[in-house]
């Protein structure tokens, strides 16, 4: 006991020794935070979560810029944005959060940005001969080549863009889409080579493409490494200075232009909106320019990055809206937002997303039907862009048809239902003798009326543009022949680089045309597309047969020069995935009535002749008719179970090409190691490598290698993973550079 108390003592006095040693009066306190901040910001400001500290009535418009980040995906535009944040003290340095502001689960994941986000900053600057206190609004935009239509519903509020451009890879597809995304928008452009501290840059050579592609000066682009920081300070000065500040009138009645919406369960639905004309105050009414719904505005402030209540929006601004909005349906992107007793002229522009690419999604357990549609109610709660339709097949029960296919693991991830997803398919339209004419998503809503004969159908197609190292040109022109596609111009960049352009049909692409466009490149190309018109086509409607019965789930729309090939495909797959029953299972592919590919899966059977020990043949014969007949009544009333995985598989349609035996394919892996080996020999052999530019080349030329090792991994996915592993451990340890 005495023991207990002495370390008692013992402990009491430390801590106390502690607390007198670390008590400062709150002013010291205060004082240390101020100067913390002011060692990275470009002009102290302490933050305030309420707003009281921010008055937006000291930014007129003139001292306002609104301006984008554009590039290709992985380009760094998530990382510049995180320093120009840090850099005017909007976040701290070291917040430990890469890509502040991706906040989604899939963007954390894979290290892009698929929503729109928006954060202003504040930031002094020498202007016309003063120091001058600017409002900057950065919208950090998408890059991957699903997601434009983000890119331009952020442009429209803008008056400028960077356009970032990765110092060793150069000018790819996204960056020529979004460029003439800007262009079209008339925002001034600012060129940004990000990167520059990258073992492979070539500063020179990007900055002659941007000037061959987009007739860019190159004395106008900015060289920048968003990691380091180098380079950084001449960003926000360029922003200032050659991008034109809003154009609206604060006089005007109010017009703002809804950018974005979210779902938050404590305030409802909120509103990223750009004020255009007039002034937004905090009680106002405001009125929906596309639906006519009228609101009141109960919460306004910026995104500071996060939301800060200021209680008002002047012209020029961008923030956000809390109105009472109890679906983002109402809030349609792009729409015009004004006061209820004004008549205004609408905004041009707006247009909504057109729904191009549909899946059928039902409950993995057919009691789960509910659960899947109150997880669907919650997703489509938060996402405007999903559209949900109810469905019933016969095979997999009540279910949904919705937008896209990522909605499939968004469920899965965020709301904890499983489900099984259909073929994605695309909206046609088919002309019938009677003149009619119907649109159609689900191949298993095509008629088949004898009397009604198909007279004439169409496919939407879109524009590809497609960049590549010059020496794949020959690989990408077979594999877009083979998609159907129309070529519509091809031209050089520059000496190791060919841009294309072809119009595809939407379908040929929405599954795998981008993966195999990778794997044949070796991971160089890039691609991007936009929609196009709709185009006459030769289409057939291919239905999978399970015993007879059609499996509607299965069905496919496919071009009729591409039936047999398909049908084979799929039914062989079928027969690998479905587990054998104790009755036949005959599995087709037919166009209407005829059947152009079948498989048989034989039945298990019990051998009945285990206990006949000889004697008269009869017998047998009797033991083994009855079996049949038996297994003839299975088959009747028996049922089909599709597993899962057999709809995965029919996702995955490689091309003939690249069809080969798996000991082939082991062969072709591991010779990849002296291959590589023997090149990088002739290499230096014939180049006689000293100079760091060469040595950048053999970088470049090895991670091709590897890129094509691991094309072939995910490609045929029967390589044991420890032959993976020696034969990447093979090039590190046979290829040495000088």
């Amino acid at each position: 006991m005495t023991t207990f108390k002495r370390a008692s003592r013992a402990l009491t006095s430390k801590l106390a020794a502690i607390y007198t040693c670390n008590f400062h009066p709150v002013t010291s306190l205060s004082h240390f935070s101020y100067t913390q901040n002011a060692s990275f910001c470009s002009r102290p400001r302490q933050n305030n979560k309420e707003g009281s500290t921010i008055d937006l009535n000291q930014y007129p418009s003139d001292n306002i810029r609104n301006f984008s980040i554009i590039a290709h995906v992985d380009h760094g535009k998530s990382t510049l944005a995180d320093r120009l944040l840090e850099h005017t003290g909007t976040i701290r340095k070291g917040h430990g959060q890469p890509q502040y502001l991706d906040k989604l689960q899939v963007e954390r994941e894979r290290g892009i940005t698929v929503k729109a986000q928006t954060a202003t900053m504040f930031h002094r600057h020498k202007f016309l001969g003063s120091d001058t206190d600017f409002l900057l609004n950065l919208i950090d935009t998408p890059g991957h080549v699903d997601f434009s239509y983000e890119v331009s519903r952020s442009l429209a509020a803008c008056q400028g863009a960077l356009l970032v451009v990765d110092a060793a890879q150069g000018v790819q597809a996204q960056t020529v889409a979004n460029f003439y995304l800007a262009f079209e928008s008339n925002l001034a452009i600012i060129p940004v080579i990000n990167k520059i501290d990258q073992p492979t840059a070539d500063p020179d050579r990007v900055k002659a493409q941007l000037k061959s592609m987009f007739d860019l000066n190159p004395s106008d682009v900015l060289l920048t490494s968003a990691k380091t920081g180098l380079g950084l300070e001449q960003v926000l000065p360029a922003a200032i200075e050659r991008i034109p500040p809003p154009p609206g009138k604060s006089t005007s009645p109010l017009r703002m232009l809804l950018l974005d919406s979210y779902y938050d369960e404590y305030k409802g639905v909120i509103c990223h909106v750009a004020i255009v004309d007039g002034a937004l105050h905090k009680g106002d009414k405001i009125c929906s320019a596309a639906t006519g719904q009228s609101y009141e505005v109960s919460d306004v402030g910026i995104m500071h990055p996060e939301l800060v209540a200021t209680g008002i929006l002047l012209t020029g601004q961008v923030g956000y809206i809390v109105s009472g909005m109890r679906s983002t349906k109402e809030a349609r992107v792009g729409d015009t937002l004004h006061h209820t007793r004004t008549v205004i002229q609408p905004l041009p522009g707006f247009k909504p997303a057109k729904h191009m690419v549909f899946s059928g999604l039902y409950p993995a357990d057919g009691s789960d039907f509910e659960a899947l549609n109150h997880a669907i109610e919650r997703l489509t709660c938060n996402d405007a862009s999903v559209s949900v339709t109810k469905e019933s097949s016969t095979a997999l029960g009540l279910g949904f048809s919705d937008l896209s296919r990522h909605v499939h693991k968004v469920i899965l991830n965020e709301h904890g239902a499983h489900v099984i997803s259909t073929v994605p398919t695309v909206p046609y339209i088919f002309e019938y003798s009677d003149g009619s004419k119907l649109q159609v998503q689900n191949p298993a809503a095509l008629p088949s009326n004898p009397k009604n004969r198909l007279i004439a159908c169409w496919e939407p197609t879109v524009l590809a543009t497609i960049i590549i190292p010059s020496e794949y040109v020959g690989s990408v022109i077979t594999l877009c022949a083979e998609r159907r596609g129309e070529q519509l111009e091809y031209s050089f960049i520059d000496s190791q680089r060919a841009f294309m352009k072809y119009r595809m049909p939407l379908r040929e692409i929405v599954v795998d045309f981008y993966n195999e466009l990778k794997s044949i490149t070796s991971g160089y190309a890039s691609f991007d597309y936009e929609d196009s018109e709709y185009q006459a086509s030769d289409l057939v409607k291919l239905d999978i047969l399970l015993n007879g019965q059609p499996v509607d789930a299965m069905a496919t729309i496919v071009h009729k020069s591409k039936a047999p090939r398909v049908g084979r495909e799929l039914v062989e797959k079928l027969k690998t995935f479905i587990d054998r029953q104790m009755f036949e299972i005959i599995i087709q592919a037919a166009i209407g009535s005829k059947v152009i590919a079948r498989e048989t899966l034989s039945a298990m059977r019990k051998n009945v002749l285990a206990k006949c020990y000889g004697g008269d043949v009869t017998r047998k014969r009797k033991l083994l008719e009855k079996q049949k007949e038996g297994k003839k009544r299975m088959k009747r009333v028996g049922s089909v179970d599709i597993p899962q995985e057999a709809f995965h598989e029919l996702l995955k349609r490689k091309m003939s090409s690249y069809t080969m035996m798996d000991t082939h394919t082991v062969d072709v892996v591991q010779s990849l190691s002296s291959i590589a080996q023997a090149t990088f020999v002739r290499r230096v052999d014939e180049d006689k490598v000293q100079r760091k530019d060469q040595i950048r080349s053999l970088l470049v030329h090895r991670t091709t290698w590897i890129s094509a090792a691991y094309s072939a991994i995910f490609e045929f996915r029967s390589i044991p993973s420890a032959m993976v592993e020696n034969f990447l451990a093979r090039i590190d340890r046979d290829v040495t550079f000088p």
